[in-house]
């Protein structure tokens, strides 16, 4: 199973992340990469999928936006060019978002009406292909050297040709902020799981009830990493639910439904992923992202400036 399309899911305004998604869009918002050039989030989103196989994307923005993300790009190109002529690194970077641009379309969520119905808007660029979902405030850092988190979730769909979505064991009072699952351990294979059941940002007593997985360490819970490769036939599952009315469509009733309908993995992904729209997201995912790349130790350096500050502080 070959997957060719990405889709990235970027309509949402981002009301945690006020007052600056008022201004901008939050998915524009500037980090430093692991290659320790400055970014908006939308590119080192849609890097990670180029640099797992994928050769075309598509965001689904809010009405508008489309336009918006083009002339930024755009401008960042232009300012690459005429700002830093003579710099190989702006050169590189130049010719990373013309293939960004050559590669990318956008549809238009016309209604905000949940994370399943944006996914739905997708269904004609997908067609009748897998496509890799990611999301459009999540940052990922891999911990396989030369291996992005979507090329591991990538190898596994193509090897076991079916649905696959990446998941972290998590400690017990982070699962309300997750669709959290179980399943049984496929023998003989590390960190996969055929799955069973899936329960959207479950309480901690339901979790216990239901969610328990064996194998993994008391107190941590298989939760989704914001990740999946989905096929074709989840569109025909959300489509069901947009019909049935609703101003709130999930995708985890969906997936639910597609665990049901055909085969459908997990992959415990070697890596962590970090919410943008957390308090403290964007800072925890700068960090990250600094000390997994060059600018490894600059990054340190600082967090121990800062520390040693802050110490300073306490101590007068």
């Amino acid at each position: 199973m070959k997957v060719k399309k990405a889709v990235i899911t970027a309509a949402a305004r981002g009301e945690r992340l006020y007052p600056v998604a008022d201004t901008i869009q939050k998915a524009m918002l500037p980090v430093i990469d692991v290659d320790g050039l400055h970014k908006p989030v939308i590119q080192i989103i849609a890097e990670e999928a180029l640099a797992s196989g994928i050769e075309e994307i598509c965001v689904i923005c809010a009405p508008g936006d489309g336009e918006r993300y083009l002339s930024a790009f755009g401008s960042l190109r232009d300012n690459l060019v005429k700002s830093y002529k003579g710099s190989d690194w702006a050169k590189d970077e130049a010719e990373k978002i013309d293939n960004l641009l050559n590669r990318i379309q956008f549809a238009e969520q016309s209604e905000p009406l949940g994370y399943g119905h944006a996914i739905y808007c997708a269904r004609e660029f997908v067609g009748n292909e897998p496509f890799l979902l990611l999301l459009g405030d999540y940052l990922y850092v891999s911990d396989v050297a030369g291996k992005r988190c979507a090329a591991q979730l990538l190898e596994l769909a193509s090897q076991a040709e079916c649905a696959v979505s990446a998941v972290n064991p998590t400690i017990e009072h982070q699962i309300g902020r997750y669709g959290t699952l179980t399943g049984k351990h496929l023998a003989g294979e590390v960190g996969i799981y055929q799955i069973d059941k899936i329960i959207e940002k479950p309480s901690l007593s339901t979790a216990e009830l239901e969610l328990q997985t064996p194998g993994l360490r008391a107190g941590y819970y298989l939760c989704f990493f914001g990740m999946h490769v989905l096929t074709p036939t989840v569109f025909e599952i959300l489509q069901k639910h947009i019909e049935q009315g609703g101003t709130n469509i999930l995708l985890t009733p969906a997936l639910q439904e597609l665990a049901a309908t055909e085969k459908y993995l997990a992959l415990e992904v070697k890596g962590n992923r970090y919410d943008l729209s957390r308090r403290q997201g964007l800072l925890r995912a700068q960090v990250a992202l600094g000390l997994a790349g060059e600018a490894h130790d600059e990054t340190l350096t600082t967090m121990v400036e800062l520390l040693a500050e802050a110490n300073s502080r306490k101590s007068k």
